[in-house]
């Protein structure tokens, strides 16, 4: 008889628990029974409750910090490692500490290749991720990795609006290329944002490179934190005479007051995914799901067939 490929195994980590559950229904598929045993002092551990030998398991956990996401995925890849599982996958919708991808400065960490040989070295045989903070983390890995764009998600969101006159903005010259991609996908103009940091998370000063007078603006961008350059960007615009400013990030990180200054803005809505779960609602957040994409390249993955449509940009 002809070898049967078995079906994989989806587990997740305990903060992307809901879209996880979302990923696993699209797959057509349950979660895995992981449980997590806790000391008093903080320290966890997780097991497998099922075999896993010779399987091929996916393990689903975006890494924000705090720390104990970044850790709680290298428990649960080094727990499968030794479980003898066959193949495994890292899927990290949001790939934290990326931010650290280089030496900006003497004497600091480069946090994003750490965290790759990391998770390497803990038995992750593949990363499936998603706009990473900068293109250049995936040649930290030895491991293939499949780095897929959320611009198949918000491109068709972009043309269910019909905005007449759109341009699409980056609110720094570090995404010009992401709205460049964006912009050649809708027959757009581009316009940037030029800005001086005071510290990390701290604008000093900000500049608009372009017109949008009489413009509905897109701001895209590959995450937001304290929303400030979005913020203080999209405040830029409309005093600039853009009829409205709305802003794309894949990552919503959200920290600080970053709620409150979004919903005092001038920004008509802040379109995300659900790589991380919002802390709470605002009528001016939408979330599209990332979970059918992931659930359809994890599928491609495991049958072995082409994952390059996924790739707009």
């Amino acid at each position: 008889m002809p070898y049967q490929v078995p079906e994989p195994k989806i587990f997740t980590c305990t903060q992307s628990t809901k879209l996880s559950e979302k990923i696993a229904e699209h797959f057509g598929s349950n979660l895995g029974n992981v449980i997590f045993s806790r000391y008093s002092d903080g320290e966890f551990q997780p097991s497998f409750e099922e075999s896993i030998r010779g399987m091929r398991v996916f393990i689903i956990g975006s890494t924000n910090p705090g720390p104990e996401n970044l850790m709680e995925m290298l428990l649960m890849l080094d727990a499968a490692k030794r479980a003898s599982a066959r193949h495994i996958t890292a899927v990290m919708p949001y790939f934290g500490w990326a931010r650290q991808d280089r030496k900006d400065k003497p004497r600091v960490p480069i946090a994003a290749k750490l965290v790759a040989k990391m998770l390497e070295a803990a038995g992750a045989t593949r990363i499936i991720t998603m706009d990473l903070h900068a293109d250049q983390i995936q040649g930290f890995f030895e491991k293939p990795v499949d780095h897929l764009f959320a611009s198949t998600l918000f491109l068709p969101y972009l043309d269910s609006l019909n905005l007449s006159d759109l341009t699409i903005a980056s609110p720094d010259m570090g995404g010009s290329k992401r709205a460049y991609a964006y912009s050649k996908a809708l027959g757009c103009d581009v316009v940037i944002c030029y800005k001086q940091r005071a510290q990390a998370n701290v604008i000093s000063h900000m500049e608009l490179i372009g017109d949008v007078e009489g413009k509905n603006v897109v701001l895209v961008d590959d995450m937001v934190d304290t929303a400030g350059t979005l913020t203080k960007a999209a405040d830029l615009m409309m005093a600039r005479g853009a009829v409205s400013v709305r802003a794309i990030t894949t990552h919503a990180l959200l920290s600080g007051d970053a709620y409150e200054k979004i919903e005092k803005s001038k920004l008509s809505e802040l379109i995300v995914t659900d790589s991380i779960p919002l802390k709470r609602e605002s009528e001016k957040i939408r979330v599209i799901s990332c979970a059918e994409l992931f659930a359809d390249v994890m599928h491609r993955v495991h049958h072995n067939t082409s994952i390059s449509s996924k790739f707009l940009m």
